[in-house]
């Protein structure tokens, strides 16, 4: 199913939603449709966004109510929930490109998935893979990083800060470039160019940090640190980009759970001894085969398989 017929799909989906004979067993029916697929559900979620933006006869454009009313067999529900379906997926087909002062917005990435968001004021996110960010629509530029990772690329505006929330920490932006990684436990920031403020939001004490080019600040619910990596590293991180994970005398634990991160297709590696073998070198963000062939090679390990899990180990003896 391609893009298009994704959004035409969740489209419909959402109509049938919305209409008063919804029942449990439709909601099974579109649950499961979502678990075909992961990009499924974003097309939803973002359709449904639209949806809430302006009710369903304003999502009809002028030009096509004015066509309809030039066609009297033409006026009837059905011909306007197609019209509706039409007019939703056209919208949220277009362009990523999005005004602010609007109700908020949530873009979301797939596992292996990326998206660039370009905003109206020049600035630019970008999504890693299975990340999830949304807008306050405050008209502030004010994010909540929800999970995952992301690239920003912020146009400074000293009347409007841009601020990104994570949990009991923000970042307020102060012309700048940097990398934002939220995992479960710790929030990593890392400063490409500019300067940025990051803050406790939470917690018993107030903590924050001014940081500038080749800081890492690491947040976590009761600690806040920085340190200093320099420029080839910081690049390195943002290998996911251009599609590669770039590994610099790595642990093969450390770059296993970085390929977990992007596929279904998981590395177990449960010998501390074997995972604690460095590594160094560059792979596609899919690459396990690539990535379990140099460890097997360079080691002298044992690769195996088993559904959608590839182990790596020591041989028998």
């Amino acid at each position: 199913m391609t893009a298009s017929e994704t959004r035409e799909r969740a489209a419909e989906w959402l109509l049938k939603r919305h209409e008063q004979d919804w029942s449990e067993e439709s909601q099974r029916a579109l649950d499961a449709w979502f678990a075909e697929d992961p990009a499924r559900r974003i097309a939803y979620l973002r359709l449904e966004t639209a949806w809430g933006t302006a009710d369903r006869l304003t999502a009809l454009r002028k030009p096509m109510r004015e066509e309809i009313a030039k066609r009297p067999e033409r006026r009837g529900p059905f011909f306007l929930k197609i019209a509706a379906v039409a007019a939703i997926a056209g919208l949220a087909g277009a362009a990523a490109f999005y005004p602010f002062g609007t109700p908020e917005r949530i873009y979301a990435t797939p596992l292996g998935g990326r998206e660039i968001v370009k905003l109206a004021d020049g600035s630019q996110i970008e999504l890693n893979t299975n990340s999830e960010i949304r807008s306050s629509g405050k008209g502030t530029r004010h994010f909540t990083l929800v999970k995952g990772e992301a690239y920003f690329q912020v146009r400074h505006d000293a009347a409007k800060p841009f601020v990104v929330s994570l949990g009991d920490h923000r970042i307020v932006d102060l012309g700048t470039k940097f990398l934002v990684r939220r995992d479960p436990n710790q929030v990593q920031v890392s400063l490409l160019e500019g300067s940025a403020r990051i803050e406790s939001t939470g917690g018993k004490s107030a903590k924050a940090a001014v940081l500038v080019p080749g800081d890492i600040a690491i947040a976590t619910a009761d600690a806040l640190s920085v340190m200093k990596k320099p420029a080839p590293e910081l690049s390195n991180e943002l290998g996911w980009r251009r599609g590669v994970l770039v590994f610099q005398r790595t642990t093969l634990g450390d770059a296993a759970a970085e390929f977990n991160r992007y596929s279904q297709q998981k590395v177990v590696i449960s010998d501390p001894e074997v995972a604690s073998l460095t590594i160094s070198g560059t792979f596609p963000v899919g690459g396990i085969q690539l990535f379990s062939s140099a460890a097997r090679e360079s080691f002298g390990l044992s690769v195996s398989h088993k559904g959608e899990q590839t182990f790596i180990a020591k041989r028998a003896p």
